[in-house]
């Protein structure tokens, strides 16, 4: 088919991911390559947010790609009551990346899949029915994922998708903090708040947290803020779900960012870059005592898909990958260069707010107004289909060659830990030309 044959057969077909369906012209992209994908006409774009911040590894590695391949002419399905070779040695290279104490795996094909298994076995094995999550969290879109999910995504499905049960308690979001108040003389009271809930709500399962908020807006949490919730939950025999389905694989710095505070959750979901996102992998690893509590009761779950061997051989390689090209390292290293340069634009533009993140994951944060810090849009905004100024700057960077994606008010930044030190600087200044868009909104 012609490009502009795809283009219009997709757009006339297809459903495309939260937004309007009207209006939709999307990019044919054709091929990929390390930190750079291009469109059907020829065009490079560096990829500034490893796509849907999935592709940590970048495009075309070659042992991830051999990996498909070889499982593909050997096995390319088996039934989940059957153990495969690839199963084997997924579980075994997960025993040395994840953290300490998560030895058991449930696999699945996403991250929702992933969180909803998580939810099922929290709720199945305590007896509890409430989970408390956070307004800014996101965690899927399946039935009880997005029940839990606190963000603008979860409103249009609230009367007829959600399940009951969640509980928000407020985010550890300093720079709008949602109790008004501030760190370090707050002492952390976001957390208090939790132990507070725990106690008077009762029948809570678990709490789940992005433990670095991913889409909506990469909000690092203070230091002394997730031990905290772990020391809570733990005092409550509440089980603590870290959703890391974008901060995992190396994305903050490290293997998984809870590792940056010590904590261990009873429960841990990822996807994502388990596999580059070169084929669709989820993962719920959980404790030992909670697999153990199924040993000889009923497990009310599973997937047809679940430990599909073409899923499980390709991240088996991609754990590799990441090990050889010394990738966790690099992220901590390169990313302390991209917050520093990103701190240094944002101080010569009006419309940002804020700048913030952790290894090579950050965003930039827009405002209307810096010392009320007004935001340029809402949330309502972007569910009603309005123009929104991040956008703008997202359409502004493509035009010149660099893809990132903004949400609401903030605009994510995010490559492929591969991507070099020449390739931050040029995609860092193709959004400093493009944030003057959002400047001359502040001006007027």
């Amino acid at each position: 088919m012609d490009p502009e044959s795809v283009a219009r057969v997709v757009r006339e077909t297809n459903y495309v991911t939260w937004r309007r369906q009207g209006g939709w012209d999307p990019i044919v992209v054709d091929r990929a390559e390390g930190s750079t994908f291009w469109d059907a006409s020829g065009r490079a774009y560096l990829d500034f947010a490893s796509q849907l911040v999935a592709t940590n590894l970048g495009h075309g590695n070659r042992a991830v790609v051999e990996a498909i391949v070889d499982q593909a002419r050997r096995l390319p399905y088996a039934a989940p009551g059957f153990a495969t070779e690839s199963r084997g040695r997924l579980s075994e290279a997960l025993g040395t990346v994840l953290p300490e104490g998560l030895r058991r795996y449930f696999f699945s094909t996403s991250g929702t899949e992933a969180n909803e298994a998580a939810l099922k076995i929290a709720r199945v094995v305590t007896g509890r029915r409430k989970v408390i999550s956070r307004p800014r969290s996101y965690h899927g879109a399946t039935a009880a994922s997005i029940s839990v999910t606190g963000d603008p995504r979860r409103t249009p499905v609230e009367r007829v998708q959600t399940v009951p049960g969640t509980v928000f308690a407020p985010d550890c979001y300093c720079y709008r903090c949602p109790l008004d108040l501030t760190y370090p003389s707050c002492h952390v009271a976001c957390a208090d708040v939790v132990d507070e809930q725990i106690r008077t709500e009762g029948d809570v399962a678990a709490m789940i947290v992005e433990p670095i908020v991913g889409t909506n807006g990469v909000i690092v949490p203070v230091p002394e803020y997730l031990p905290r919730i772990r020391e809570i939950t733990r005092r409550h025999s509440v089980l603590l779900i870290a959703d890391e389905v974008m901060t995992g694989w190396g994305r903050s710095g490290a293997w998984f960012a809870v590792d940056h505070w010590g904590v261990r959750p009873d429960l841990l979901t990822t996807a994502k870059g388990i596999t580059g996102a070169y084929v669709p992998l989820g993962l719920t690893a959980t404790t030992a005592d909670l697999h153990d509590a199924f040993r000889d009761v009923y497990f009310p779950h599973g997937h047809t898909y679940e430990a599909h061997p073409m899923t499980l051989s390709p991240a088996v390689a991609a754990i590799g990958e990441y090990r050889r090209l010394g990738l966790i390292e690099r992220s901590r290293v390169e990313g302390k260069y991209l917050l520093a340069r990103l701190r240094e634009i944002g101080e010569r533009h009006p419309s940002v707010g804020d700048v913030r993140g952790l290894g090579l994951f950050a965003a930039v944060e827009l405002v209307r107004d810096r010392r009320t810090k007004a935001p340029f849009n809402t949330a309502e905004e972007k569910l009603a289909g309005r123009p929104l100024v991040v956008d703008e700057v997202a359409r502004a960077m493509m035009h010149d060659g660099v893809y990132a994606f903004g949400w609401v008010s903030h605009l994510i930044v995010a490559p492929p830990l591969i991507v070099t030190r020449e390739e931050l600087d040029r995609g860092l200044s193709v959004l400093d030309r493009a944030l003057a868009l959002a400047d001359a909104r502040v001006a007027a």
